[in-house]
């Protein structure tokens, strides 16, 4: 099964773009896994917030295949514990799911149109972080995830 991360923006941050690169790299010992980065919007000041997510939906959106099992990260989603998300990935493999496509939307979130296109909403947490920490968190539990499956060391119930 392949992996794709679909965010909006680059990290600003050396640090966390540097423990993001980490993860990634562990994670290419247990699946293909890429980052794939939309670019931000420029002179959104002229922008509403709707008009930023409609125009951030369809960058999104133009990045996905019909086949595709896209997977929003959203506060409203289904929150697991990391355990669940390791059990959640083997079921999409058990399923021959192809590709899962993971998206972090901009800062205002997604549009009607990525919402419509999703199949499914999973929350990393009920509190709020920055878009940047996000792709750390998730890369981080991703990896986590994949150690589970394998039953690894790295996690500790």
């Amino acid at each position: 099964m392949r992996i794709t991360l679909i965010l909006v923006g680059k990290t600003t941050s050396g640090h966390i773009q540097a423990l993001t690169d980490d993860y990634t790299a562990r994670l290419k010992h247990y699946t293909q896994f890429s980052i794939t980065t939309i670019p931000e919007l420029k002179n959104t000041k002229s922008l509403t917030q709707e008009q930023q997510k409609t125009m951030e939906g369809e960058q999104i959106l133009r990045q996905l295949q019909p086949s595709d099992h896209v997977v929003l990260l959203d506060e409203h989603g289904l929150e697991l514990r990391s355990i669940e998300l390791a059990s959640w990935i083997e079921r999409k493999q058990q399923a021959s799911t192809r590709h899962v496509v993971f998206v972090i939307g901009g800062p205002y979130g997604f549009s009607q149109d990525v919402y419509r296109r999703a199949n499914e909403k999973l929350s990393l947490s009920r509190l709020t972080f920055s878009h940047q920490m996000i792709r750390l968190i998730f890369t981080e539990q991703l990896y986590r995830a994949h150690t589970i499956i394998r039953g690894e060391q790295y996690h500790h119930e």
